[in-house]
């Protein structure tokens, strides 16, 4: 596994509760990154050789304003690019962006503005085009990711990280829940392949505040608090992995196979198929299948050494 970017998830914590999250980001969600941990990820990183990329996510990351500002100084200071993941709703308008974004301006590598009609009346936010503007005015590189809704012919389908532009609805996290119902259904068998990740050769993890190395979110490889990241990488097997190895045969179709699982008929993309088959899964693999604010479970408290 050869790893060039890390992704951060700064806070699971949220402004919004989007139907499409991922995460189940919320205004009540738990976890979030502190700058010890952060310095430890970051050595990691490091003594890995081969990140070129960090990225800070979440949730919302500029809800910790202060700590994201110091996080992505950091992580300029040791030579990688930085990106941030953000809806904008600090951006009240172009002067209030401006004065955001002024401190970031030097080593910011990359602005990525979700706006779209989960978080808005609109498709472009007024936060997103003011933040747009300041960023534009301030030379840091930017643009829009924009996930369409249910019933949108055409949209484009993701591989790999969410790029700029329109593109179509994963069903994982609260999507599972709030918009397949939209949706159109395709039969479990026909749904046998990962459409969405790289699960031999990922170019990318996410990681979490607790150090969970997620593959896919909610689909954990370690943990970098327990083992180094250079080693986790180094021991990566997915054919030997309880839940990639059955994914990589033959997609969620393959993993109700192997563990003799009941299930629908039909699913609105794997990506709805694998979520559901993971969240059966859970009690059996807990480690893998891992932490509680992937599978929309909110109400325990979360490990020592993370804000809440």
């Amino acid at each position: 596994m050869k790893l060039t970017g890390l992704h951060l998830l700064w806070t699971y914590q949220c402004t919004f509760e989007c139907d499409h999250c991922f995460a189940w980001g919320s205004p009540s969600q738990k976890g979030t990154m502190t700058l010890e941990k952060l310095g430890d990820m970051l050595d990691q990183a490091d003594e890995l050789g081969t990140i070129e990329w960090v990225y800070f996510e979440g949730g919302e990351p500029f809800l910790y304003y202060k700590t994201l500002l110091s996080g992505a100084q950091m992580a300029a200071d040791r030579g990688f690019k930085v990106g941030i993941v953000t809806n904008a709703y600090w951006a009240v308008d172009e002067n209030d962006a401006l004065e955001c974004l002024k401190p970031f301006q030097y080593f910011l590598d990359d602005l990525a503005i979700s706006s779209d009609l989960y978080h808005s009346d609109e498709k472009m936010s007024k936060e997103s085009e003011a933040a747009l503007k300041a960023a534009e005015e301030l030379g840091i590189p930017g643009g829009v990711i924009t996930i369409a809704r249910p019933e949108t012919a055409g949209a484009r389908r993701v591989e790999g990280r969410i790029p700029m532009g329109e593109t179509g609805v994963m069903y994982r996290g609260r999507a599972a829940e709030k918009l397949v119902s939209q949706a159109a259904k395709r039969r479990w068998d026909e749904l046998t392949e990962c459409p969405h990740e790289d699960l031999r050769e990922p170019e990318r993890v996410h990681v979490d505040p607790m150090g969970n190395v997620h593959i896919c979110q909610g689909l954990v490889i370690g943990n970098l608090f327990d083992k180094p990241l250079a080693e986790i990488c180094e021991g990566y097997d997915p054919e030997k992995h309880p839940v990639i190895g059955p994914l990589l045969e033959g997609g969620p179709a393959a993993l109700v196979r192997r563990y003799g699982l009941p299930h629908e008929d039909a699913y609105a993309d794997a990506c709805h198929f694998c979520y559901e088959v993971r969240r059966a899964l859970r009690a059996r693999f807990p480690e893998v299948l891992t932490p509680d604010q992937m599978y929309g479970v909110m109400e325990k408290k979360q490990n020592s050494g993370v804000h809440e």
